[in-house]
């Protein structure tokens, strides 16, 4: 039996348990199981490697604290600082992101070809930095929203002077804020000051539509949230663990 799984804290909800779940059903695919493993701390990552486990996903909280403990980390995702995926071959640890690859694709097909504008990434967290190089990579200019003076928005100056959102038409949520069960929860924005061309991009799923989406829908902005996204994430971390 090969054992796949996922670590992070909590995994109350997860995507990953049900959709490998459902795929190895789907696909036939023999002799798989795929676990969850709430981690309160990365240290417990260290007694998971004595286990027969064939790969892992990782998340929130520990895409960046799980990268001490690897082996070793594919350019990709030395090169973004977080990882999502780990590979184990013969008693060795890679890491690898996934997000990176499940995002681009997403993206691609929500912006219109034509896309000239600026970006806002909404967080500082370890998804955050897969958008980055995805909008680096694509040569979308973006800055960084964040409580925390130290980047280049914050809210508070957002709020202060909302007519600075109208030249940033893609906003990028790479927060938890209105994730299931606190649902109503959502960015602090001017959404007031949204237009028809802004497109709003939430890396949160469940719900399906989300606080921050709706907000935006209501002031005309297009949306979508993160459920191709991970599901590209997923078939790229499967398509990892089983290659040579």
């Amino acid at each position: 039996m090969k054992t796949y799984g996922l670590i992070g804290y909590p995994l109350d909800h997860s995507f990953s348990g049900k959709y490998f779940g459902e795929k190895f059903e789907k696909e036939n695919i023999q002799n798989c199981e795929y676990r969850l493993f709430p981690l309160e701390n990365i240290q417990g990552f260290v007694n998971l490697e004595k286990q027969k486990i064939a790969g892992l996903n990782v998340t929130i909280p520990y895409k960046e604290q799980i990268i001490p403990y690897l082996d070793e980390l594919d350019s990709h995702a030395k090169a973004i600082g977080a990882v999502n995926v780990i590979q184990f071959i013969n008693g060795k640890t890679k890491g690898y992101n996934s997000d990176y690859y499940g995002f681009k694709d997403s993206l691609s097909h929500f912006l219109p070809k034509d896309f000239k504008s600026k970006a806002l990434i909404l967080g500082t967290g370890g998804a955050s930095k897969a958008i980055k190089q995805v909008l680096t990579d694509l040569s979308i200019p973006f800055k960084i929203v964040s409580r925390k003076v130290a980047f280049d928005f914050t809210y508070e100056e957002l709020n202060a002077k909302p007519e600075i959102i109208q030249d940033f038409q893609l906003i990028i949520n790479t927060t938890p804020l209105g994730t299931y069960p606190k649902v109503e929860e959502k960015p602090d924005l001017p959404y007031e000051a949204l237009t028809e061309n802004h497109y709003f991009y939430d890396l949160v799923y469940n719900p399906s539509e989300t606080a921050f989406m709706k907000a935006g829908a209501t002031n005309g902005a297009k949306t979508i949230n993160g459920l191709e996204m991970l599901v590209g994430q997923a078939e790229k971390s499967w398509e990892i663990w089983n290659k040579n």
